[in-house]
């Protein structure tokens, strides 16, 4: 890599480490603190940790094609300030209604598609892999510590203390765009063309790319649901403590995802990688979380789940630019970016209606069917081109 892309590749992905802290960081202990909010219910919270999604799915399409036309460091920055209020609100509310409009504020600074549309700007064609490649690295890193510090700050401060965390690393991320990450030259063609945008939503690989990362998505908001009282409940272990569990699995499920992605980069086994991650995702989470296994099996089944996840995270956004035209980076990178947030807000709020009905064994269920439909979907864009 040259220098420009070196620069761009730390500055972005620290910007998506920062940014997804404030994503991962609550799910760990929300289900368990949020109980003590005005109103609480598990379906309000549930509805409180995917409401996020709901406002970043609306957003990134309108937002990634806005960075095509004025430009991605604008979009960034504005995006950045009102995730920045966001979890001002959150942080000072006492109520579950405050929490779920909070959260719904932080989603309308819906940034992850110019970031990643400016990411792919500053490199060229044959690094960009590569620099994607580092990005997903850098989710799965973000994703790494929220495991670890969710329930460390919740424990020293309660859930006001990530959001006010959250709302620094923000100002912290805007920063580090202004002073480190260099801004492109101006694409002659920037801007979607008459007939980019259909061309994508007819590609069979667009669906599968981003049907993926709303599945994987929906999957881990979903499990995070009954995941951590599954945990107080199987080994004993306070919801502040959860740390000590989270890091050592996530740092092994990191260290291991890295040679088998190389793997799966050299040897050209991208699709039937993605295809296998998927199908073993909904599978490990229905098997988490049902009732015949003990605190060994939840362990065990929860590294797995960790380690597909995250090689996901590092795959799907590499391919997806890897297909989408030059000129419609943004909005190709807005469509992923809004099936990934949708994923999450449909995994928050059917995790917490059905815990509700009938605890984790019915989140369980959605895993089993999440698979089923992932299948059908491959099988059903198969046959379908680029366009």
């Amino acid at each position: 890599m040259n220098s420009t892309e070196r620069r761009a590749l730390s500055g972005l992905a620290s910007l998506y480490v920062f940014r997804m802290l404030g994503l991962f960081m609550v799910l760990p202990v929300l289900s368990v603190y949020g109980a003590d909010y005005r109103g609480s219910t598990p379906a309000l919270l549930g509805l409180a940790l995917g409401a996020y999604g709901l406002s970043q799915a609306l957003l990134q399409i309108p937002l990634g094609m806005l960075s095509d036309r004025i430009g991605r460091k604008p979009v960034i920055f504005m995006g950045l300030a009102v995730f920045a209020l966001g979890s001002v609100v959150a942080a000072m509310t006492e109520s579950v209604y405050g929490l779920i409009a909070g959260r719904l504020l932080q989603g309308c600074g819906a940034i992850a598609a110019a970031t990643m549309a400016l990411m792919a700007d500053l490199t060229r064609d044959e690094k960009r892999g590569l620099a994607m490649a580092a990005i997903g690295a850098a989710i799965g890193i973000a994703f790494m510590l929220a495991m670890i510090l969710g329930p460390a700050l919740a424990g020293l401060g309660g859930l006001a203390a990530i959001f006010w965390v959250t709302a620094a690393l923000a100002l912290l991320g805007a920063l580090l765009v202004w002073r480190l990450v260099p801004t492109p030259r101006a694409n002659p063609r920037a801007g979607l063309q008459r007939g980019d945008f259909r061309r994508l939503l007819q590609s069979g690989t667009t669906w599968r790319l981003v049907g993926g990362v709303f599945f994987s998505h929906l999957l881990l908001t979903a499990l995070f649901v009954p995941l951590p009282l599954e945990i107080v409940a199987r080994l004993d272990l306070p919801s502040a403590d959860h740390w000590k569990l989270y890091g050592p699995l996530m740092v092994g499920a990191f260290l291991l995802m890295l040679p088998l992605m190389r793997a799966v980069e050299r040897g050209g086994r991208v699709s039937q990688a993605l295809l296998l991650g998927m199908l073993g995702l909904g599978g490990g989470s229905a098997a988490l979380l049902m009732p015949w296994g003990g605190g060994t099996a939840l362990v065990a089944l929860l590294a797995v789940f960790f380690i597909i996840f995250n090689l996901l995270e590092a795959l799907l956004p590499a391919q997806l630019t890897r297909t989408a035209p030059a000129q419609s980076r943004g909005a190709a990178s807005g469509l992923y970016a809004t099936l990934q947030f949708l994923g999450a807000f449909f995994g928050g709020s059917l995790g917490g209606y059905l815990f509700g009905l009938g605890g984790a064994p019915a989140v369980a269920l959605l895993g089993l069917a999440v698979s089923v439909l992932w299948l059908l979907l491959w099988l059903l864009t198969l046959g379908r081109t680029r366009g």
